[in-house]
């Protein structure tokens, strides 16, 4: 069996749409082939309009949710005939989170797939998260059905995203967490420089860590909490950004590398890790990826760029293909969920 799928993700971070066309084939096992893969990065009104969403109200978000959805599918059209592409099966669309309650049963990623098809005129699956938070479980990670059929060879893989998550297998059950706020607080914090990122690191390798903002950090409850378990935007506007008030911004940024820095390597290290497989935007943040190194013995690997930037799309749309033959694309063992599951709605 072979399918041909998009996928489409947009991570909480803002850095842009990630656009992955890939061909997926399965004999004894599944293997995959990144044909054309790139990253749009979404001009100032959209960035604004994305990251203001968590406060617009109700109508407001339903006219967000459309029009997001058709801009979705503008980018994919001209993806598609940029690039050329022909036997397209399926575009999955993982939207943009605005709310993330597992714990209320909600979660909420806008980009209405219904709008995805009317401009692309493709079969289109999207809202993959919400069937596992109405069956209790963190709707999050998803992208472990993927490590498990796709990059299994790695004892682990951990993304380095706008929140770090790992996906790994104890007594042969595949789980998965997030482990802490990454890019969603370092580019928040940068934009006082007006930067829309730390570039390698730089800025915060020049500060000075904050003994007690870390001692607050690294004390927060989250990181007590058994997995599954993650992590949103809310949680850090509630518990995160107000610890940085009154601390030199340079020295918050040198601090929060080091909490997650800590709270990375104790994952590692508690799990006895051999080898881990380092994907997302903040594998680029070398000042960060250091302090991890210095913290733990397993050996880090740093993928080929094309996997670093688009693993997640790449899943997505792999989580798509399982979908559409209605085969389980979410593990239980991951987000907590009653049971395995199919998840995604199709168009």
């Amino acid at each position: 069996m072979i399918l041909q799928a998009i996928g489409l993700m947009s991570g909480t971070s803002l850095d842009g749409l990630d656009i992955c066309f890939a061909k997926f084939e399965k004999k004894n096992s599944w293997s995959f082939q990144i044909l054309k893969a790139e990253t749009i990065p979404y001009p100032k009104n959209w960035e604004d309009k994305l990251r203001n969403s968590i406060h617009l109200s109700v109508e407001e978000l339903l006219e967000l949710n459309s029009e997001y959805g058709f801009y979705l599918g503008e980018l994919t059209n001209r993806f598609i005939q940029k690039n050329r592409l022909e036997s397209i099966d399926l575009i999955a669309s993982h939207g943009h989170t605005v709310f993330h309650q597992p714990q209320k049963k909600f979660t909420l990623q806008i980009g209405d797939g219904r709008a995805i098809k009317l401009k692309t005129n493709l079969p289109v699956i999207y809202d993959f998260r919400s069937q596992d938070v109405l069956m209790g479980g963190n709707g999050a990670p998803l992208v472990p059905i993927g490590d498990e059929f796709l990059f299994s060879q790695y004892d682990a893989c951990l993304n380095l995203g706008g929140f770090s998550n790992i996906s790994l297998k104890i007594d042969n059950k595949r789980i998965a967490f997030d482990i802490a706020p990454v890019n969603i607080v370092f580019n928040r914090l940068v934009q006082k420089f007006n930067k829309s990122f730390d570039e390698n690191g730089d800025l915060s390798r020049t500060g000075k860590i904050n003994e007690d903002l870390l001692l607050k950090l690294n004390s927060l409850d989250f990181y007590k909490l058994p997995h599954p378990k993650s992590l949103g935007i809310e949680w850090c506007n509630e518990n995160v950004f107000p610890l940085f008030e009154n601390i030199e911004t340079i020295d918050a940024l040198a601090t929060f590398t080091e909490h997650v820095s800590l709270q990375i390597a104790n994952i590692i290290n508690e799990n006895k890790l051999d080898n881990v497989l380092f994907t997302g935007g903040g594998t680029y943040n070398i000042f960060l990826v250091e302090k991890i190194k210095a913290k733990t013995s397993a050996q880090i690997i740093i993928p080929q760029k094309e996997i670093i930037d688009y693993k997640e799309a790449l899943i997505f749309a792999f989580m798509g293909v399982l979908r559409f033959n209605n085969e389980i694309n979410v593990l239980a063992s991951a987000t907590g969920s009653t049971a395995n599951h199919s998840s995604g709605i199709i168009i």
